[in-house]
């Protein structure tokens, strides 16, 4: 379990320095909430924010030079913020329940002698049991510090140690100390927080990749682009047959023109899905549908996982669906994000019709300042937005409206 209280992002591309939610060196900001929408014009930062949290989970599966040098980024110099005096940072800030300490997770990344991306600095603090400032439980700059085992210590910032403290050095500078160190199980709270990280489910769906012809391989989750749609949909059916139908059953009252969907064997042992539209007495399967039937099931799919990735982003939803679907889709989103510390969404979207299912807390606009760098603002810090949103006129109405963005 866990989600994401506040996020700051500098010096990554247009993002020079934005900050959403609470932090801990930021306290006046407040908690981000399990639905989290971000707005904006187009070339506001939206892709760049989204590219963001990709960039982070790319480090934890390669290192940060292969994350810089992913074919869409083109390289540390160009991710880099334009004028940059600093590195590119992320300060991340955590609670895995409601009745645990948060922890914040600082990331520098910068070049070397060599000029190839590396980790500067990368650190894990958390606040003791009783009182006082965060203690940190990792340290490492350049890949040489500290760190602690177990659930309690850390070192304060001038120097006194609480538990012990033992001494670590990375064999690779550009890999993160956390996938190492949270690979061992003395390192518990690392273990901890980098579960949490891997667990986040970058979501590029294309109907076309999930048209493609799939083994017969179950697969308990998604994978971005969608394309083991029947893979999942086989590991549901094998794991609980009745659940499946009763998944299922719900999602087909969502998506229109469709009357039943059935799971059908094929001989090769692949299971495939049978979508029954009105008006017609044989079924189609996947690669008949249209591409908004398919993003929407793919949609609907992901939002009944019965073991939910900690943290979803989907970009755009909207694109390829018709505009009458999304006020529903918001709001099945928001119901399956709920209000504890299973699962966070987030999302970008241009679509007011997707924003009118939305509270003020949980839009954030972006825009573009003279000087071509992004800031973000919670709708709800607009005053008259939030007033009017009170009264009951829908917050997709005010966006397109020009009331705010």
């Amino acid at each position: 379990m866990g989600k994401i209280l506040g996020i700051k992002i500098q010096n990554y591309g247009s993002l020079q320095d934005v900050q959403m939610g609470r932090l801990f060196s930021d306290q006046s900001g407040k908690d981000l909430d399990n639905m989290v929408a971000i707005i904006g014009a187009s070339g506001n930062g939206k892709s760049t924010l989204a590219d963001a949290f990709g960039f982070i989970s790319d480090c934890l599966s390669t290192d940060v030079e292969s994350a810089c040098d992913a074919s869409h980024r083109g390289g540390y110099d160009q991710l880099i913020s334009q004028g940059a005096e600093g590195s590119i940072h992320f300060e991340i800030y955590y609670r895995e329940t409601s009745n645990a300490r948060p922890i914040t997770y600082e990331l520098t990344i910068s070049k070397d002698e060599r000029d190839r991306p590396f980790v500067a600095e990368e650190r894990l603090r958390q606040r003791n049991k009783t009182h006082g400032r965060p203690l940190s439980f990792l340290y490492l700059i350049s890949g040489k510090g500290y760190a602690f085992e177990g659930t309690e210590g850390g070192q304060e910032d001038g120097g006194q140690v609480h538990g012990e403290k033992k001494e670590v050095e990375m064999a690779d500078s550009r890999k993160l100390g956390i996938v190492t160190l949270g690979a061992m199980k003395q390192y518990s709270r690392i273990e901890k927080f980098l579960l949490f990280l891997r667990s986040w489910y970058l979501c590029y769906f294309t109907p076309d990749a999930a048209r493609g012809i799939q083994s017969a391989a179950p697969t308990q989750y998604l994978d971005r682009t969608g394309s083991n749609l029947n893979n999942v949909a086989q590991y549901m059916f094998r794991d609980n047959p009745k659940a499946f139908r009763k998944v299922l059953d719900e999602i087909q009252t969502k998506i229109p023109n469709i009357e039943k969907i059935e799971p059908a064997k094929m001989s090769n042992g692949q299971m495939v899905l049978e979508f029954l539209q009105k008006g017609f007495t044989e079924p189609f399967f996947s690669p008949r549908m249209s591409d908004g039937t398919l993003k929407l099931f793919a949609y609907y799919l992901l939002l009944n996982e019965k073991t939910p990735r900690q943290l979803v982003f989907v970009e755009e939803p909207e694109n390829g669906l018709y505009h009458k679907y999304l006020a529903r889709l918001a709001i099945e989103m928001k119901k399956s994000a709920g209000t504890g510390y299973i699962k966070q969404l987030f999302v970008t979207t241009h679509s007011p019709f997707f924003v009118n299912a939305l509270a003020p807390k949980q839009v954030w606009v972006l825009e573009k300042e003279p000087d071509g760098f992004s800031t973000i603002k919670r709708a709800s810090d607009y005053d008259a937005v939030r007033e009017l949103a009170e009264e009951g006129v829908p917050l997709g109405d005010l966006w397109y409206s020009d009331y705010f963005g």
